[in-house]
C-alpha cells in the first residue's frame, strides 16, 4: 500500500541541502547523481540530476515494475527464439518454461537481457506494447527526462533517462513488496539456474535492499541503490560513475549521519475536532491517517499547521477525510496529509433534533 502522504519540495530547501552538501565537501565519480529519502522524495544530494543520459540495465526496474502490475506472477510463458538477446543473459533457451516471477528474478539478479524481452512477451504478447506500458508508467510518475524504447535498457534512438527520474522510479518500486522481495535477494535457484545477485552493495553496505545494476560502453556504469537505516530508506542513483560501489557508499554514510527523521504525530492520533451540523453526536474527532514525519538535517525545525473546516454536514462516515495537516520546514510547507474521522456520526432524525441548528447556521452562512 502506498503511503498517502503527500510532499512538496520547496526552492527553500533545494538549497538547504545543497549548502548542507557543499560543507560537507562531498562529490562523486559519476556524471550524474542523486541521493533521496524515499517517502518524502527529499532530494540530499544532487550533482547534474536533470541530464538525460543513457542508463543501460537500471531500465529493468521500470520492466518489472510494469511486469508486476500488468502481469500475473503465476503465468507460465514458453520462451522463443524472439526472446534470445545480445549481453547479460539468464540463458533462456526457446522452449524452456517459466513463471513471470521466475523471470522477474533473471531480470532482476543476473539482468537477464532474455528475460526483459520473455517478460515483456509474457506480460503484453508484443515488445512494443509493453514499451508503451513503460512510458505510460514513466509519464505517470512525473518522469519528465525519460523515454524508453526497450524493456533492457541496450542502447537505442530514444532510450535515456535522467539521476532524478530514476530516484523517483525506485522510490515508486520500493512500496512494492513483490518487487523489495525479489530485488533484494542476494541469490537465487530458479528452474535450475543458480543465480547470485549482481548488486555487490547487498553484501557490503549495511541496510541495503536492492536496487538494480546497469552497463554499457556507452552509458558507462549506472547503479540505483536503496537502504534502510533509522527509521529512513534512502534511494541513491549515479549514472557514468567508474566508482559507484563506493560513492554509493559514501553518499550514503554521509546521509544517514546528516540525516534523522522528525515525527511530530502518529497514524490514528487525534490531532482535531470538527462540529458536525444535525447529527447524533455534536463533534467527532480527527486523526492523521498515517505518521507525519519529514528528515530533517540537525538544525532544521518543522512545525505543523492543522486546517479543517467550521462545521460538516452529518452524516459523517468513519474515515471520511474531513481536514489537512500540513507540515511546514523552517516555514516553508513540504507535506500533507489527510486528516480522517475517527468514528461515525449519523443524521439526527428525530422530530427537532438539530434541525434548529442546522437551519440557525445555514441562515447565518446566507
Amino acid at each position: 500500500m502506498f503511503r498517502r502522504i503527500m510532499y512538496r519540495l520547496t526552492s527553500v530547501m533545494l538549497v538547504l541541502c545543497s549548502i548542507t552538501c557543499q560543507s560537507y565537501g562531498i562529490s562523486t565519480s559519476a556524471g550524474s547523481a542523486i541521493v533521496i529519502e524515499q517517502d518524502s522524495g527529499r532530494v540530499i544530494y544532487e550533482q547534474n540530476a536533470d541530464e538525460e543520459r543513457l542508463i543501460a540495465s537500471i531500465t529493468k526496474i521500470m520492466t518489472a515494475v510494469v511486469a508486476i502490475e500488468y502481469g500475473e506472477l503465476e503465468t507460465v510463458y514458453t520462451v522463443t527464439k524472439d526472446d534470445m538477446a545480445e549481453g547479460s543473459s539468464m540463458y533462456l533457451q526457446p522452449g524452456d518454461q517459466l513463471t513471470l516471477e521466475e523471470l522477474l528474478y533473471g531480470l532482476l539478479l543476473v539482468s537477464g537481457n532474455d528475460a526483459a524481452l520473455a517478460v515483456a512477451h509474457c506480460v503484453s504478447k508484443d515488445i512494443d506494447r509493453f514499451v508503451l506500458l513503460m512510458n505510460k508508467t514513466a509519464q505517470k510518475l512525473g518522469m519528465s527526462s525519460t523515454s524508453f524504447a526497450n524493456p533492457n535498457g541496450l542502447d537505442a534512438d530514444g532510450h535515456y533517462s535522467s539521476a532524478r527520474d530514476m530516484a523517483r522510479l525506485a522510490a515508486y518500486a520500493l512500496n512494492n513488496p513483490v518487487f523489495v522481495r525479489i530485488a533484494s535477494t542476494e541469490s537465487a535457484v530458479i528452474g535450475g539456474r543458480q543465480m547470485t545477485n549482481h548488486n555487490k552493495l547487498l553484501s557490503i553496505c549495511e541496510g541495503c535492499i536492492g536496487v538494480k545494476t546497469g552497463y554499457t560502453k556507452a552509458a558507462g556504469r549506472t547503479l540505483v541503490s536503496a537502504v534502510r537505516r533509522n527509521g529512513m530508506t534512502l534511494v541513491c542513483v549515479t549514472l557514468k560513475d567508474s566508482d559507484d560501489w563506493a560513492d554509493h557508499i559514501s553518499l550514503y554514510e554521509y546521509a544517514f549521519s546528516s540525516l534523522r527523521m522528525q515525527t511530530l504525530a502518529y497514524a490514528g492520533e487525534k490531532l482535531a475536532s470538527v462540529t458536525v451540523v444535525n447529527g447524533t453526536k455534536r463533534t467527532v474527532m480527527l486523526a492523521a491517517v498515517d505518521d507525519i514525519s519529514y528528515p530533517v538535517f540537525g538544525n532544521e525545525h518543522l512545525t505543523m499547521k492543522i486546517e479543517v473546516p467550521v462545521s460538516v454536514a452529518a452524516p459523517v462516515m468513519s474515515g471520511q477525510v474531513v481536514g489537512t495537516a500540513y507540515v511546514c520546514l523552517e516555514g516553508q510547507e513540504v507535506a500533507s496529509i489527510d486528516l480522517i474521522a475517527i468514528s461515525s456520526v449519523p443524521e439526527n432524525t428525530s422530530p427537532g433534533g438539530d434541525n434548529l441548528l442546522f437551519k440557525l447556521f445555514h441562515k447565518s452562512e446566507g
